[in-house]
């Protein structure tokens, strides 16, 4: 049986719909007028893009009273279109404002509901290096177990090990990270990382998108946590090319560069 696989391309040869699906990709359900803003079409038009996502499985709709909100229809689609995401080109970046925050995209950012970027691919690293994290047993797929130091490591880290094994999804995982060409941590324990990190208050979320910021709480915390030092992360993952001249921000307080 042969895969369909134009039925999904049509869907994404939208740029609204990609836009949309884009969007959704920071795993936080959101109403259809803010799709529309994001996506730059009007209301009416941005009601017919998503009915034709959610014939198509790629989107769900959340009732809230009155209110109908839009996600993705689940992890899968997630994954799959962090795996697209590897071979599709990026964006042109025309102003100072995309540079930079395609700068903190690559360093930090949500994929559906866990950590990415160069951060999520170096925390992965340091997981595995240390044996949190060891390779799952033969037959468990491609995931992770918990490792001889790892259930001590979670729980300074705030991480309840015991309930990502009681999820009705893959314990831990990982996802291949398309702007790292590495992998980041995914599954029930990927999602409790980044929550735990959201928690804590070492990242934050941005107004728009689902680049993440790095407070300096962070960059102390996940130095002390992981041995990482984020302005190592953040000069080694970026395009020169594509920053080449620009001068990074420093909003509300977040690290420099980091913005």
């Amino acid at each position: 049986m042969a895969t369909d696989f134009a039925a999904v391309a049509r869907l994404l040869a939208n740029p609204a719909r990609s836009a949309v699906v884009d969007a959704l990709m920071e795993g936080r359900p959101l109403a259809a007028g803010e799709l529309a803003r994001l996506a730059g079409v009007r209301p009416s038009t941005v009601s017919e893009h998503l009915a034709a996502l959610v014939d198509g499985g790629l989107l769900a709709v959340v009732n809230a009273g009155r209110h109908r909100y839009f996600q993705l229809a689940g992890a899968h689609v997630a994954e799959a279109l962090e795996a697209l995401a590897l071979i599709c080109p990026t964006t042109p970046v025309k102003s100072l404002r995309q540079a930079n925050g395609s700068r903190a995209f690559r360093t930090a950012r949500s994929c559906y509901d866990h950590l990415a970027g160069a951060l999520g691919v170096a925390v992965l690293e340091r997981m595995v290096g240390r044996e949190w994290l060891v390779p799952g047993l033969q037959g468990s797929g491609a995931g992770y177990e918990v490792g001889p130091d790892g259930d001590a490591a979670f729980a300074r880290l705030g991480v309840d090990v015991q309930a990502c094994r009681n999820a009705r999804r893959q314990f831990a995982r990982p996802c291949l990270d398309w702007t790292q060409r590495r992998s980041h941590l995914a599954g029930a324990l990927g999602a409790a990382v980044l929550a735990a990190l959201l928690d804590c208050g070492w990242v934050r979320r941005t107004t728009t998108g689902r680049g993440l910021l790095i407070t300096p709480g962070g960059v102390v915390g996940v130095r002390e946590m992981f041995a990482i030092e984020v302005a190592d992360l953040d000069s080694s993952t970026l395009d020169s090319s594509t920053l080449d001249g620009a001068a990074p921000l420093d909003p509300d307080g977040v690290a420099p560069g980091l913005g």
